[in-house]
């Protein structure tokens, strides 16, 4: 999925919900010019900033991803084979960063799971609400968090409060392959 529509994703997700930019703005604490830019993707937010736009919605980043729920989306569990992931290539925002959305169907969750490969640099710094749980699966990550820089290899991990700055970068011969969890904590949702 591109920035341009994720871009026209939000745009057309807020005006179904019948909202001005100027509410969005006065709900995200973002200026109205800010968020007309997003829209017209003429600025890619950080992951931070995009969540705060949908929290703002009251949706997930999944419903701007569009990507569409499973058959038992109506049901308390959401269930996906392999074969139905989605990987996302690198964008503005993430950049480096490939991943794919996992529970994509589950509404209403306060955590979003993800897989991630970790680029080969550190590219920007991502700092965010909530907590992140990062485990390593293939490869080996070298996180920055805050002023320091920890290495993970396959079967370590890290729990950290999202808030403070943070980024990861492989390491070695293998692009580092991460399940990552980030919970948000919690939102009004209807």
């Amino acid at each position: 999925m591109d920035e341009k529509t994720i871009a026209s994703n939000l745009k057309k997700t807020r005006l179904k919900l019948k909202m001005t930019l100027q509410e969005l703005a006065d709900r995200t604490g973002l200026t109205k010019g800010y968020l007309s830019k997003v829209e017209r993707s003429e600025k890619a937010p950080p992951y931070s900033t995009l969540s705060k736009i949908v929290g703002a919605m009251g949706l997930e980043i999944t419903d701007v991803l569009k990507i569409e729920p499973g058959p038992l989306h109506d049901l308390p569990i959401v269930f996906a084979k392999k074969e139905d992931g989605q990987i996302i290539r690198e964008s503005r925002q993430y950049v480096g960063y490939d991943y794919e959305v996992l529970a994509a169907g589950k509404p209403g969750k306060n955590m979003e799971p993800f897989i991630i490969y970790a680029p080969d640099e550190f590219t920007s710094l991502f700092e965010h609400e909530g907590e992140e749980f990062i485990y390593v699966l293939e490869g080996q990550l070298e996180l920055k968090y805050g002023d320091r820089i920890l290495q993970l290899s396959a079967g370590d991990h890290a729990y950290f409060e999202s808030r403070i700055p943070h980024a990861g970068r492989s390491i070695g011969k293998k692009r580092a392959k991460l399940l990552v969890t980030i919970y948000f904590y919690k939102r009004n949702r209807q």
